[in-house]
């Protein structure tokens, strides 16, 4: 397999002007709520080729892009994308997002036989970076015949969709807008879900630990992870609910749990996750059979062929202060019982998921005398009573197991309109450009067009992008071909639009 990871690696890719922009971007850090230097960047993109640009207080930036001769009188186009990216590492690799850039490699997919652009250990960024390179193109490319256009680009959309959110109607004029932040070429959304940020967290007393007890390291990793909302349906593995799972096989005498963590971002299915128990002598060995059986599991329930539980003896170096067993036995059963994954498919789309939960994220944060545990959900749903249901669902789970309930970051999900004028040229051009017809779907995931629409009111509103795999973990790559083809199809569409 033939890779390349040097700085130019995407010279050799066509087409020229959306892949340099690309390697550009994807060598600036920008994790979410830190896009100081992306949105300088963008800045200086502007200066340098003359383009009128603003900026509001939570950092989106709009610049304005002139008609090509004689679509002067065509009306505003908005190219929407997102400036941050998630940021996930694989366990092994060493990277800092908030300092270094992405390592770009070049590969041909085993099996598709695809080129590909994937990042070395991490994720690539193509979320959203491969947007913003489109949007960066098309406005400073001569060649490309359009009406008058708005870039549209937002700020900290992975952690709540801030920069969306802070949006007012008068920051941009355009009334019709093409999303580029989709990752199925040749698919175009015209819906999503809406979500909500919900955290359970227990505090406990420290109690001490028998003497005789054995201090034991579970650690699940090696899962495919994901994207919360356009992966949710595969039912791929959760590192958080594999971990309980494989404690809950114990039956040895109570244990008490010193340590548990797992995942880092809300909105990416966890890969890894571990924990820290204490039990009487002996449940070693019993940890050693649970983690192998729960390794045949996963891999036949999930397809998780990469998956490893390891159960190692703890010495040194973890400081003794447990909660209690009857605490232990409550958190994870409160664990064992929040869903997680489909909880409803849509009534009246057929295969779209409606609802469903990702339990994210657990941190724990040891305090002079307490114990206190942090449990990270993000529910998704396209149905505001469903939303409600799952929202009073997880609470109920909580508050039976003795957990402080709070939400915040509710976002409303983009109601379709199969009728709207934008998707009709959407469609027409693809038809006759490509000879068939285009997907026309919604997407069980958080796309920014929704909160646009509550803030801004009348706009019409079209997703589309290249094809992208893995989103939201270090498995995340991006079609070369794919990105061709969108290139074609959105001047197509530009143009369309421009000539009414």
């Amino acid at each position: 397999m033939d890779s390349h990871a040097r700085v130019d690696v995407c010279a050799e890719l066509g087409p020229p002007s959306v892949w340099a922009y690309f390697a550009e971007i994807a060598a600036i850090p920008r994790p979410s709520k830190h896009e100081e230097r992306i949105r300088a960047y963008v800045r200086g993109v502007a200066d340098r080729h003359r383009l009128a640009f603003k900026e509001d207080q939570a950092g989106n930036l709009v610049i304005d892009v002139p008609a090509t001769s004689g679509l002067a009188k065509a009306p505003i186009t908005v190219l929407q994308a997102h400036l941050d990216m998630v940021c996930e590492k694989n366990e092994s690799t060493r990277h800092d997002f908030a300092t270094e850039g992405i390592r770009l490699v070049t590969e041909v997919e085993s099996g598709s036989g695809m080129q590909i652009v994937r990042a070395d250990g991490t994720t690539l960024g193509a979320d959203n970076g491969i947007g913003v390179a489109l949007a960066l193109a098309v406005a400073t490319t001569t060649n490309v015949a359009c009406g008058p256009l708005e870039l549209l680009f937002t700020v900290d959309e992975e952690q709540g969709m801030c920069g969306a959110r802070a949006l007012t109607p008068d920051f941009f004029r355009g009334r019709t807008m093409l999303n580029l932040d989709s990752e199925e070429e040749g698919t175009l959304y015209i819906g999503c879900a809406g979500g909500c940020d919900v955290n359970l967290t227990w505090e406990y007393d420290i109690v001490p630990l028998p003497r005789e007890a054995e201090l034991v390291r579970v650690r699940v990793s090696g899962l495919r992870g994901g994207h919360s909302g356009v992966d949710i349906h595969e039912s791929r593995g959760n590192a958080i609910k594999l971990l309980t799972r494989t404690l809950l096989r114990l039956r040895s005498g109570p244990l008490q749990l010193l340590e548990i963590s797992g995942g880092s971002k809300r909105n990416a299915i966890p890969r890894e996750a571990m924990a820290v128990v204490a039990g009487p002598a002996g449940f070693l060995r019993l940890l050693h059979r649970a983690a192998t059986d729960m390794s045949h599991e996963a891999t036949e329930e999930s397809w998780e062929p990469g998956v490893a539980i390891r159960v190692e003896p703890v010495s040194d170096g973890v400081p003794k202060k447990a909660i209690g067993s009857h605490e232990t036995a409550g958190l994870l059963s409160a664990l064992a019982a929040l869903p997680n994954g489909v909880i409803g498919m849509h009534p009246k789309a057929a295969g779209l998921v409606e609802t469903s939960n990702n339990v994210s994220t657990i941190a724990t944060r040891v305090q002079d005398s307490n114990v206190v545990m942090e449990l990270g959900l993000l529910p998704r749903s396209s149905s505001a009573s469903r939303m409600r249901e799952t929202l009073d669902q997880l609470a109920a789970v909580g508050k039976l197991a003795g957990a402080t309930v709070t939400s915040d970051n509710a976002y409303p999900g983009w109601s379709p309109k199969p009728d709207s004028p934008g998707l009709a040229v959407c469609r027409r051009v693809y038809r006759e450009l490509f000879g068939n017809e285009p997907k026309v779907v919604g997407i069980h995931a958080g796309l920014e067009c929704g909160i646009i629409g509550e803030r801004v009111g009348n706009i019409d509103m079209v997703s589309l992008g290249p094809t992208i795999r893995g989103a939201h973990s270090p498995n995340e790559r991006v079609y070369v071909t794919s990105v061709g083809q969108t290139w074609r199809y959105l001047v197509a569409v530009l143009t369309a639009l421009a000539q009414g």
